[in-house]
């Protein structure tokens, strides 16, 4: 096989990381969500431009999911991240989460799911990404919903099914 100089594997996940980035502007220009959506985002907590408080990065210190629902202020969106105020055991915080530390959105209402392969700090960074986009049943929806936008820790929020597809098994093979 070719090598990919064009990075089409980047260029779709830029792509998908667009669909969440319009997504919150909307909210955020309203200032809520319309109808039943609400959202399980979950991020690396070290990634590069990441700030949560130190009381959060203590207790999740790799990654964590929020979930944006009933409970949220402030939220702000630029290009390249957003930022948001929540509350953590009625502790109000303001996370700023950059798109590319994303490694997941849910909006459990509509079955609509986004994974991201992002390297964790101090992984080097895999050639090929993974990305997923599909329905899920509600027996395979998260068994956790906070409606008051605590965060859980990713691990707790079970998903089962579904299917990884790399990138790699579309590319044309010579």
């Amino acid at each position: 096989m070719g090598q990919d100089h064009i990075r089409y594997d980047i260029l779709a996940q830029d792509a998908l990381r667009s669909v969440i980035r319009k997504v919150l502007t909307e909210v955020a220009a309203t200032g809520s969500l319309p109808g039943d959506h609400h959202f399980f985002i979950t991020f690396l907590t070290g990634a590069p431009g990441v700030r949560i408080s130190q009381h959060l990065k203590a207790k999740y210190a790799e990654q964590m999911t929020i979930v944006v629902q009933h409970q949220f202020w402030e939220l702000k969106v630029t290009e390249a991240q957003f930022e948001i105020g929540l509350s953590f055991s009625d502790t109000p915080e303001k996370l700023v989460i950059p798109f590319n530390a994303i490694r997941g959105f849910y909006d459990p209402s509509v079955n609509f799911e986004l994974e991201f392969d992002v390297a964790a700090v101090g992984e080097e960074e895999e050639e090929s990404a993974e990305i997923t986009a599909y329905p899920m049943s509600p027996a395979e929806r998260p068994v956790e919903t906070d409606i008051d936008g605590t965060a859980k820790p990713a691990d707790e929020i079970k998903k089962e099914g579904g299917s990884v597809i790399s990138l790699d098994s579309f590319r044309k093979k010579n």
